[in-house]
């Protein structure tokens, strides 16, 4: 299946440590590839944090994110945009994988699905030649459903391909993340779709009962009900050959010793992928 040499930490499962701290975490747990997310890199400073994960010969697998392209007025797309390009810019930087996008929901006072839809089809569209300038790649993410409202509009695989298939591959492709696409009856048939396209895959596991804030209902691989070697068989089936990245958004592994987590984290992916 996948092993151990093409794992990724992203950074989202060690929520409260500094850009040094994880990479540090992953060279002590020999995690070759790490996923970075924003807040963490203008909180070290794009130019350090490059320095730092180079330094620690860690590959970049993902940056997240940019998105959020449905907003009600022009001024306010005019700034998520704005803030799109600069993500592009720092994707290119540290020279990762893929920007992550994640789209946005519905615009604000509105219940007009197809326009928050065409919203993120017109600004991906926009992006596009930023991107490809760039030499980045944008990956579609679609997210579970319960998360159509407010944060993305994208809800089913087979959308995001839909979507990545209006531009170039080598510049749009999409994200499979276990945790948002697992419950889906077209998930095999829409990852074969999606060949040549996948930017990223992404792990964690669907556990219950959900908390009250839903986002932070991940859990370790294994703890729920996921069939990860399943899954994983069909990327693979679709040529996907980069990293593999853990995002865990949990409040008790974040409270949980770094260290632990990170052990966790290699022995299930060695245990369900290797």
């Amino acid at each position: 299946m996948i092993g151990v040499g093409r794992l990724s930490l992203n950074t989202a499962t060690v929520h409260n440590l500094t850009v040094p701290e994880a990479a540090s975490l992953c060279v002590r747990h020999q995690i070759p590839a790490i996923g970075l997310w924003r807040d963490r890199v203008a909180e070290l400073g794009l130019a350090k944090t490059a320095a730092t994960v180079r330094a620690a010969g860690l590959h970049v697998s993902s940056l997240c994110r940019g998105g959020f392209f449905t907003h009600a007025d022009a001024d306010a797309r005019a700034i998520a945009l704005a803030d799109n390009r600069a993500a592009v810019a720092e994707a290119a930087e540290l020279g990762a994988d893929a920007l992550i996008l994640v789209s946005g929901g519905l615009v604000p006072g509105s219940r007009d699905l197809a326009l928050a839809r065409r919203m993120i089809a017109d600004a991906i569209a926009d992006l596009v030649p930023v991107a490809q300038q760039a030499g980045v790649r944008l990956g579609i993410e679609a997210l579970h459903p319960m998360f159509c409202a407010d944060r993305c509009a994208i809800s089913r695989l087979g959308e995001a391909v839909d979507l990545a298939l209006q531009f170039p591959a080598e510049v749009v492709g999409v994200v499979v993340d276990t945790y948002h696409v697992w419950w889906d009856s077209q998930l095999a048939v829409d990852i074969d779709r999606a060949s040549g396209r996948i930017v990223s895959y992404q792990l964690c596991d669907w556990i219950l009962p959900l908390p009250a804030d839903m986002l932070l209902g991940r859990g370790h691989l294994g703890d729920g009900f996921i069939d990860f070697r399943l899954i994983s068989a069909q990327v693979l089936a679709a040529g996907y050959s980069g990293y593999a990245e853990v995002e865990i958004l949990n409040a008790e592994i974040w409270d949980a010793p770094a260290d632990d987590t990170a052990a966790t984290v290699r022995q299930r992916f060695s245990q369900l992928l290797g």
